[in-house]
């Protein structure tokens, strides 16, 4: 069960205020194949948090982007990256067993 949930994702922290999900994309794309970006919005503002996330379709590519990445310019900025910690109980997955319930 655990194999099927596993994504390749690093978080990408130190962003510019510029930057978009578009342009988070291009940077890592030549890391590998991306399946999903996104910059992380204030709920309010919906202006950017300065961090994202970039999901890649294998661990090999994730790898590579941290160690080419962390540290870099972006936008001007210097970006922080590494991989991204795991959101247990929640979050977009679906859950299972009685955690689902909470909503109904």
């Amino acid at each position: 069960m655990a194999a099927a949930d596993v994504e390749y994702r690093c978080f990408v922290g130190g962003l510019a205020w510029a930057t978009s999900d578009r342009s988070l994309e291009e940077a890592f794309s030549q890391y590998g194949e991306i399946i999903d970006s996104k910059i992380i919005n204030d709920r309010e503002t919906g202006r950017s948090r300065g961090f994202g996330f970039v999901t890649f379709k294998d661990e090999q590519s994730l790898r590579d982007a941290i160690e080419g990445m962390n540290g870099q310019s972006l936008d001007g900025r210097n970006i922080t990256v590494n991989e991204a910690q795991s959101r247990s109980g929640g979050g977009g997955g679906g859950g299972g067993g009685s955690e689902g319930n909470w909503r109904n």
